[in-house]
């Protein structure tokens, strides 16, 4: 039962990661196509709504813990947390390859 749990936490976080990956690209696609239009008139605008896209991982999180507590029992809880790396970062790292 331990293994089935931490590997549902281990997928939900990678979940989180890998969504919150793409939400961070479509945001740096649009503020790039912007940015080559002359449509960002100051540094503060090079990235509009990252702190926002921030709260929303954090509200994805906490849903995840309200609506799936099984998943926070014990130690299961870093399983969720190493999964949002690994989604999030295999994500980033899928990027930087194709660069």
């Amino acid at each position: 039962m331990e293994i089935i749990r931490c590997s549902l936490a281990l997928l939900a976080g990678g979940a989180i990661g890998v969504g919150f990956g793409v939400i961070q690209n479509i945001a740096l696609r649009r503020n790039q196509k912007l940015q080559q239009s002359g449509s960002l008139n100051s540094g503060w605008a090079v990235m509009p709504g990252s702190m926002r896209r921030v709260a929303y991982l954090m509200v994805a999180l906490v849903l995840v813990q309200i609506f799936c507590p099984l998943l926070f029992v014990g130690a299961s809880q870093w399983w969720v947390s190493g999964g949002v790396v690994l989604g999030y970062g295999g994500f980033l790292f899928a990027g930087l390859r194709r660069k």
